[in-house]
């Protein structure tokens, strides 16, 4: 081998040696209190309470397999208050959200996968009692099913939004040498009145936000 072919193969092996060791290494979930997505949500807080009687739309088979190799825990519910709104809720839990490859999967494209026609309504924000909660708005359609949108994401304890931000994010935590957890948080309803239904959104966002144990808050709003 020439001279510049060992220098090229000793860069090579130096590079690799580096990536290796700048990789994060400590799960962020494994410092804190477990992650409980069934019990750490109640069933019924403030107006609103499980119904039953509704089933949340079931993911294809190919879909709930990935789903399921993706994604530590996830839940789906419906709940419905005394005039009988309904909303429902969806929470992917992801012990690594670390990367590209690990991290939730914007709802953008799970429903388009699901063959709806998927269009954004801009950015809204929630007003809880802590902080202010940045979330983005989707409308979603599929026959004669509307479905206004509202979700964000979670990395450990910091909200973030699809995009730049959310890689900045994951950049900061792998520098520190950490593995964030985190969440898809979103909430749905079936109507065709899309400013009627983010305003109950925003409603029952408010009332999970104090249904939910202090010390797990920042893990599900953020901070």
């Amino acid at each position: 081998m020439s001279r510049r072919g060992y220098v090229l193969a000793a860069l090579m092996v130096a590079t690799v040696v580096a990536a290796e060791a700048g990789r994060p290494t400590q799960r962020i979930a494994d410092l804190k209190p477990p992650i409980a997505l069934e019990t750490q949500v109640p069933k019924s807080f403030g107006e609103w309470q499980v119904d039953e009687s509704i089933i949340p739309l079931v993911p294809s088979p190919d879909v709930q397999a990935r789903v399921d190799a993706l994604y530590s825990q996830t839940l789906a519910r419906t709940y419905r208050n005394a005039a009988g709104q309904r909303v429902m809720l969806s929470i992917a839990y992801g012990s690594d959200q670390s990367s590209e490859v690990t991290q939730v999967h914007r709802p953008e494209f799970c429903y388009s996968a699901q063959g709806f026609r998927v269009r954004g309504a801009g950015e809204g924000a929630v007003e809880l009692e802590s902080h202010r909660l940045v979330t983005q708005r989707l409308v979603g359609k599929l026959g004669g099913r509307t479905e206004p949108i509202t979700y964000w994401i979670t990395l450990d304890d910091k909200v973030t939004l699809p995009g730049f931000g959310r890689k900045v994010q994951q950049m900061k935590f792998g520098l520190r040498g950490k593995i964030p957890d985190g969440m898809l948080v979103r909430v749905s309803s079936l109507t065709d009145d899309e400013a009627g239904a983010f305003r109950v959104q925003e409603q029952f966002v408010k009332a999970l936000f104090g249904s939910l144990p202090a010390d797990f808050r920042p893990r599900y709003f953020g901070t």
